[in-house]
């Protein structure tokens, strides 16, 4: 195995388990309501799933394609149901069942 993979696996392991663990572990009753660290970490979930989006969306854009009609479809559910429902839970589940819909129909 080459090292530098391993070295890179072990500090996103140590990331991730970092950005899990702690915020259970501090005490966030003791937190300043509206302060920087109470801020940070009700930003951190969208700042991830930003991540996931654009890691998912920049390769297609990146080969030329343009915009993969999925990706739209799904994108576009996702931000309807959102701006109806106010639900992450609902929005997530109606942008992914339309994105593989849509895969599946264009088959």
């Amino acid at each position: 195995m080459n090292t530098d993979l391993l070295a890179v696996a072990l500090l996103a392991g140590a990331a991730n388990w970092a950005f899990r663990v702690l915020p259970t572990l501090a005490r966030t009753d003791r937190l300043t309501p509206g302060g920087l660290l109470e801020r940070f970490l009700s930003a951190t979930g969208p700042a991830a799933i930003a991540t996931l989006f654009v890691a998912a969306v920049l390769p297609e854009l990146s080969a030329g394609k343009g915009w993969p009609l999925p990706f739209v479809v799904g994108t576009l559910v996702v931000l309807a149901a959102w701006g109806a429902t106010r639900s992450v839970v609902i929005a997530t589940l109606a942008g992914a069942v339309l994105h593989g819909a849509t895969v599946w129909a264009l088959g």
